[in-house]
């Protein structure tokens, strides 16, 4: 059986289960357990009154401790085994494992918020977001599709295919900074027959005066007022494109694939690049803010070194 206390002792294989070192897991736990605590002290998981002290009556649970939940949450979020195998890690059957990940995965995501790590949700509000009191406005937008199991529904069926990807996906927009690489804007979770540039209209996203914005080919004609925008120039028909054209796609190219490098560190989280098995509502978007946060998580505690600026690139 896993526990905290045998695999800190291995840092490797900590950070392999977890996608978080000791110090980072650390910075979680004392919020953790303020989070859970606040939840459940007065009442049971399933929202009864409790009639004893919390944590009173058996201790048989392999999760009694505040780091053992912890644990759990987070090894789900980064490996996404089957619940049954989940189980046997922690010696909880299948329905205890499924039990505490929808008990647990909301708790982590209030903690990370309280963080501050989670990434902004309304588009109208990220102009006036407290990640630019510390981070420049040259953001990054792309979307990004995660695969999930074929709905049992045709009409979903049809929403949720995305003839770009040939499978059925969960889709999200995502503006990261151009410079620290963290998520500062999430969309909510839409069917992945959504085109980016609708899905990016629909959310009236609003940015901070002096914005630069670079987009790939999928956001053609997404203008937002008062952003110096950038992307890629599509190949007329028929038509090849200029030596200059060239050179200056790879340029922008070059710059813009940090949004790509961000997804990816966003998708160390397994249950947000595997094929996604959980049906109950609202859970996939959960999922993904968790992950979101994660990253983000890591990119603070980190310190990566800034990025060269496009503009001051090309200047």
């Amino acid at each position: 059986m896993l526990t905290y206390n045998e695999l800190k002792k291995k840092p490797k294989d900590f950070l392999a289960a977890t996608s978080h070192t000791v110090e980072e897991f650390e910075t979680m736990l004392s919020e953790f357990s303020q989070c859970y605590g606040e939840k459940y002290s007065t009442r049971t998981v399933d929202g009864k009154q409790r009639q004893r002290k919390a944590g009173g009556g058996s201790k048989g649970s392999s999760l009694a401790q505040t780091a053992e939940k912890l644990l759990f949450i987070l090894i789900y979020q980064k490996t996404y085994p089957l619940q049954t195998m989940q189980g046997l890690h922690f010696d909880l059957g299948q329905s205890s494992a499924n039990e505490w990940i929808h008990r647990l995965l909301p708790i982590l995501q209030e903690v990370l918020a309280n963080l501050g790590m989670t990434p902004e949700r309304d588009g109208a509000a990220l102009a006036e977001s407290e990640w630019f009191s510390e981070l420049s406005a040259d953001l990054l937008l792309d979307g990004s599709e995660r695969p999930r199991q074929r709905p049992q529904d045709s009409q979903a069926q049809i929403d949720h295919y995305s003839g770009k990807q040939g499978m059925h996906t969960d889709k999200n927009l995502v503006i990261s900074h151009a410079e620290s690489s963290q998520v500062l804007y999430l969309s909510p979770t839409e069917s992945g027959h959504t085109h980016d540039k609708k899905l990016a209209d629909e959310q009236k996203i609003t940015y901070p005066s002096g914005t630069t914005l670079g987009k790939d080919t999928g956001f053609q004609g997404y203008e937002p007022k008062a952003v110096i925008t950038y992307q890629p120039k599509k190949k007329a028909k028929g038509k090849e494109r200029t030596g200059e054209d060239r050179f200056l796609n790879s340029v922008i190219s070059g710059f813009r694939v940090r949004v790509e490098h961000t997804i990816a560190g966003v998708k160390r989280c397994r249950i947000v690049k595997d094929i996604f098995r959980n049906h109950k509502d609202g859970f996939s978007d959960l999922a993904m803010e968790v992950a979101c946060a994660l990253h983000n998580l890591r990119i603070a505690r980190r310190n990566p070194q800034p990025a060269l600026k496009l503009l001051s690139f090309c200047s």
